[in-house]
């Protein structure tokens, strides 16, 4: 693979090239890893950014169908949109679904949208291993706003916040009461907390689910990167088309506010300490997986069962092996 000609293509907005790149980073392969790090590394050279905004919600709160509608808005309003769906795998089999792109017909003939749905693989956090750097080949190819849809399992779905620019919370009405809402977590974390479905006879139900979530966030500790009145609740019908400019409207003056106080380049540069802490600990538990370790891991579980060594003694001996021993 021709590294610097696969590049010079996404720059040029080539989608052929943006899939096989999108590919390429995600492999786990050594080579390709390395291939990887190539390629981000000329594609950094253009610096150019997209808005990226990582949306979590509970499964059936209707995330591919507010996407959608959001996407269709943005493309309307000639932007283009890239859609990074990261859908369950199958603790049993490994596999997923990945039928993002089915969910969301409209989007996908859209020209100036580009869906790519990612198994999440045994990833915690509600995001793929690579999305960070899925995200980063999104912006070069050119586009200007990156939407990362989580798996959708609930209050531990926080890394994707360490990804993006905007973390938007997608909610059902009548899903919990104020003091589900003041839990730790999840809602700390949001920037803006959509309550999706509000459209017939859910409507005034979610208007009082809205109401309840706004108290809710004005229980929460001040952030700095907040202006006043954020975070806020909002009501969407993603069905309907009703809320999405103004939930639109409201992620640009979050977005504006934050550049002029210069939050926007403080929280990327913490964010890229924090994948490269994140990188170092993968690198290091990748060497768990040699041929060695494993042998070595089996005899030590086997020493361990019988008591014939603590499984302290047992870690260190193996840490030693591996060169990591403190």
């Amino acid at each position: 693979m021709n590294i610097a000609e696969l590049s010079e293509k996404i720059l040029n907005g080539d989608r052929r090239a943006l899939a096989r790149a999108i590919t390429l980073v995600e492999s786990g392969r050594e080579d390709h890893r390395a291939q990887a790090g190539e390629l981000l590394a000329l594609l950094a050279q253009s610096g150019r950014q997209a808005l990226r905004i990582g949306l979590s919600g509970t499964p059936g709160v209707g995330k591919s169908t507010f996407i959608e509608s959001f996407g269709m808005m943005l493309v309307a309003q000639g932007l283009r949109v890239a859609v990074l769906a990261v859908d369950p795998s199958s603790a049993r089999s490994g596999g997923s679904i990945l039928g993002d792109k089915t969910r969301m017909e409209r989007l996908s003939r859209e020209k100036n949208a580009f869906i790519r749905p990612s198994p999440s693989q045994t990833n915690l956090g509600g995001v793929a291993r690579r999305s960070r750097e899925a995200v980063a080949v999104c912006e070069a190819a050119g586009f200007d706003v990156v939407l990362i849809e989580t798996v959708g399992v609930g209050q531990s779905e926080t890394v994707v916040a360490q990804m993006s620019d905007l973390f938007l919370l997608l909610l059902a009405p009548a899903g919990g009461d104020e003091l589900q809402g003041v839990k730790r977590g999840i809602m700390e974390m949001a920037d803006i907390i959509l309550v999706n479905k509000a459209d017939g006879d859910l409507k005034s139900s979610a208007m009082r689910t809205c109401a309840d979530y706004s108290g809710a966030l004005r229980l929460l500790r001040k952030r700095s990167q907040d202006p006043e009145g954020y975070p806020k609740a909002q009501t969407v019908s993603a069905l309907e088309d009703s809320g999405l400019q103004s939930a639109w409207e409201a992620m640009q003056e979050l977005v504006d506010w934050r550049r002029e106080q210069g939050h926007w380049d403080q929280t990327r540069a913490d964010q890229g300490r924090y994948w490269f802490g994140e990188d170092v600990r993968q690198a290091l538990l990748s060497r768990l997986e040699t041929p060695w370790a494993r042998t070595r891991m089996a005899e030590l579980s086997d020493q361990v069962a019988e008591g014939g060594v603590s499984p302290a003694t047992a870690a260190q001996d193996l840490l030693k092996g591996l060169g990591v021993a403190g």
